[in-house]
């Protein structure tokens, strides 16, 4: 295993679920489940633990499986993707299991699926792929390294942010093409073909481990089912009704590392708005970081500072 040495600041709150009575399946892929409702209606499925160390998609799915959701139309498939890497979380070292080999989010791009290279996260890929190739929505539930409000992010087509306006939460949307270091599951296929149907969301629920995560996890599922329309409104009961507007967002730059030895300027979170084109963010080894318009709101600032991996995103407001 890939040891990532990054020291925790920050508390575990959630438990990480017993998925063992969920690995048998019922579509010949382990940890994956379908329920066909007999209806005619779109193909919706949510995924979970595409990083070892992120519970709160775990907490969604076993939620959904526990209270036996079946969808109303259409299809509904639930999916634990990277369960090497969450059968080795241990709350004492929370950082340490992201990953086995390799990030299972960095994988998707068909040359590398259909390729000869091997890890943990690309056979596991392989495996589930066939349970992605007839959907027409996917939710895919992550959380963040740092505290910060949460993000919906989007991809890089308009009918993925019109998607998270209906579901709602949470109130920030952020569209983006993802990064130099591989293609992510949400971008897979036909999510990121310009000409098709299919739509891909992936929401950040807030820091890895703070209470707050898995509640969202469980809300925005309920509201992005209903959105999809494989349920029918009464799962959001047990929710606050009332949502704030979202704002949307573009990244317009990917900061990925070029050097050794990368620097922020600032203890950075992420969400923070900064408002004057030039400031600086950081050191890529001798080269200045900055930010590159007025008014860049920063996306997800990195603890993993390594050569070709990306440090920040940056991202403007729609207008």
């Amino acid at each position: 295993m890939t040891k990532i040495n990054i020291p925790n600041e920050y508390p575990v709150e959630l438990t990480a679920p017993d998925l063992s009575p969920y690995e048998k399946g019922n579509t010949g892929i382990p940890y994956v489940w379908r329920f066909d409702s007999g209806k005619a209606g779109p193909n919706v499925m949510i995924s979970a633990v595409v990083h070892g160390n992120e519970p709160c998609g775990a907490i969604a799915l076993d939620w959904l499986l526990q209270r036996h959701t079946r969808p109303t139309a259409g299809t509904l498939t639930l999916g634990f993707m990277n369960i090497a890497a969450y059968d080795a979380f241990d709350p004492s070292d929370p950082n340490a299991t992201r990953w086995i080999d390799e990030d299972f989010n960095r994988v998707w791009d068909i040359e590398t699926l259909d390729g000869d290279r091997d890890s943990v996260e690309l056979r596991r890929a392989r495996e589930v792929r066939p349970a992605l190739a007839d959907i027409d929505y996917l939710l895919d539930i992550h959380s963040m390294q740092h505290l910060a409000p949460p993000l919906m992010m989007t991809g890089r087509h308009a009918r993925a942010k019109a998607l998270a306006a209906v579901v709602g939460v949470p109130d920030r949307a952020v569209g983006d093409a993802g990064h130099a270091a591989g293609r992510r599951m949400r971008d897979y296929g036909a999510f990121d073909d310009p000409g098709a149907k299919q739509t891909a969301l992936l929401i950040e629920c807030g820091q890895h481990w703070e209470a707050s995560a898995g509640d969202l996890a469980k809300e925005s599922a309920a509201r992005f089912l209903v959105a999809t329309g494989a349920l029918s409104p009464e799962i959001l009961e047990e929710f606050d009704g009332t949502v704030q507007p979202q704002t949307a967002y573009t990244v317009v730059e990917a900061v990925t590392i070029q050097s050794d030895r990368f620097v922020f300027a600032e203890p950075f979170h992420g969400g923070e708005i900064i408002a004057k084109k030039g400031t600086l963010l950081g050191h890529d080894g001798d080269e200045p970081v900055v930010t590159p318009e007025d008014d860049i709101m920063l996306v997800m600032p990195s603890k993993r500072l390594w050569c070709g991996q990306t440090a920040v995103r940056l991202a403007l407001r729609d207008t």
